[in-house]
């Protein structure tokens, strides 16, 4: 009966697969049983303290949380960062410690090592080994992190994960560092700098990726923040020793001063995934793609606080049907116009103007512009696409003198109508009729067709983005209309 017992220890065991000898175990058994004041058998105690003891063997690196006093895990060594030394408080000796990327197939986790193990993992360590690790999880800069205790090779466990290689951006999860990735610059933005509790001043920008699995937001700090304005978008470049962060529920990826991003010489396809416009829905935060029918020019206004803000609106359509696009902030600077095909990535759908749903683009948006009408048609941006030039002129008029939109307006106009006088210009009395999108609302309109731009004058009530037929005689270079439907 005895023996019998003993090899039901023995089976628990086994299952265990844990860091403990037979005999501590044993040990750990019988004093459970005494512990229960022979409540329990040894086989009940056995099993109680394997749930003990396997408590903290996680199931895997996914399964580490900053609550656990110890976690016990084995993983692959990805990378191996550079020790760095510190002076503890009070104590002559230096602390050094060494970060080292480890993960297994559930993901990954920053291992820090501390003092003596920091000096062996420098000597001793190398990407690929397998290591059982026991540690005290806590909550670290990019994500969990694992204060190592105790460590050893284990050279019997197979762990099927990429050693350093370039990610996709489907590939990236929570707390990867060491990143590699390749992508298409979809946007940039600019240069913003901000204080730190040291004193010091940080600088940050972002910009924004594609490859063919997705697209990914890129936080540049510090050194790396100028890259920003120094790249274009539409330029290929390699994000070198990134880390994915989270923010507010999407995945970032950021690239420190230890990081770099290059232009590379390499194709890469972005493919973005749309919802056609005829599908969308208020609150929704989505992408669209289609061709800009109309543009306005920008507008400043002041905000509460006294900043000043800057929005431009533009009417995008696809197959399906149309809407109106605000562009807040720098995005209102694109230099986007009627005939340009566009991807909009995360914008949100809100209630508009006439109960028309309406796009804002904000600073988490992307404008990336897929085929522009100005750069196709070989003779710069000052012929066929009028209107999408006296719009890219706009942004050096606007709110010059402080009166905002009325210089824009007007600079709309003269910029259009010396850019027809170029081209056939309809000649004074001849009758025309003459259809287009609103671009400008208000005395007098402008009309534009895709090719050629019309100023109307009349007194009929049009919304920006309509399309309309205005029919009269032309007076210098405008048409005066009898008749607008």
């Amino acid at each position: 009966m005895h023996e019998h017992r003993m090899s039901d220890i023995e089976g628990v065991y086994e299952d265990l697969e844990a860091d403990v000898s037979l005999e501590e175990f044993r040990e750990a058994v019988e004093a459970k049983v005494e512990q229960m004041g022979g409540l329990a058998d040894e086989e009940t105690a056995a099993m109680l303290v394997a749930h003990e003891v396997g408590e903290s063997e996680v199931g895997g690196i996914a399964d580490i949380e900053p609550g656990m006093e110890e976690a016990k895990f084995v993983a692959k060594v990805i990378s191996i960062g550079e020790v760095r030394t510190f002076e503890r408080d009070g104590e002559d000796e230096d602390g050094q410690v060494v970060n080292v990327e480890v993960a297994d197939e559930t993901g990954s986790v920053r291992a820090a090592f501390w003092d003596d193990h920091a000096e062996a993992a420098i000597e001793e360590l190398e990407a690929g080994q397998v290591l059982r690790i026991k540690g005290r999880p806590k909550e670290g800069f990019s994500g969990v992190e694992v204060s190592v205790d105790d460590v050893e090779p284990d050279d019997e466990t197979e762990i099927d994960v990429q050693v350093s290689d370039t990610y996709t951006v489907e590939d990236l999860s929570l707390g990867l560092s060491n990143v590699n990735l390749v992508g298409l610059i979809l946007d940039t933005d600019s240069v913003r700098t901000f204080d730190r509790d040291d004193g010091s001043e940080g600088k940050v920008s972002n910009l924004v990726l594609g490859d063919s699995t997705g697209r990914i937001r890129v936080t540049l700090w510090d050194e790396q923040a100028d890259l920003a304005t120094e790249l274009e978008a539409g330029t290929t470049v390699e994000v070198i020793d990134g880390y994915v962060k989270d923010r507010d529920g999407t995945l970032e990826l950021h690239v420190g001063n230890r990081g770099a991003v290059e232009a590379v010489d390499e194709e890469v396809e972005y493919v973005p995934e749309s919802t056609p416009i005829d599908d969308l829905e208020i609150d929704q935060t989505v992408d669209i793609a289609g061709v800009v029918r109309s543009a306005d020019p920008k507008r400043t206004f002041d905000r509460d606080d006294g900043s000043e803000g800057q929005v431009r609106n533009i009417r995008v359509q696809d197959a399906t049907g149309d809407i109106r696009v605000a562009l807040w902030g720098e995005k209102a600077d694109t230099d986007v116009g009627p005939g340009d095909e566009v991807a909009l990535g995360d914008v949100e759908i809100q209630d508009g103007w006439q109960d028309d749903l309406e796009a804002s683009a904000g600073w988490q948006s992307t404008i990336t512009i897929l085929e522009s009408e100005s750069s196709d048609s070989g003779a710069g941006e000052t012929d066929a696409s009028g209107s999408t030039d006296a719009n890219a002129g706009l942004s050096a008029f606007a709110g010059d003198d402080g009166s905002g939109e009325d210089t824009a307006d007007t600079a709309d106009l003269e910029t259009d109508t010396d850019s027809d006088s170029d081209s056939d210009e309809p000649s004074d009395g001849e009758e025309l009729e003459f259809t287009g999108v609103v671009v400008q609302a208000g005395d007098p309109i402008v009309l534009d067709d895709g090719e050629t731009t019309m100023s109307v004058a009349t007194d009929a009530d049009v919304g920006l983005g309509e399309e309309v037929t205005a029919r009269g005689v032309v007076r210098d270079g405008r048409l005066e209309a009898n008749d607008v439907f």
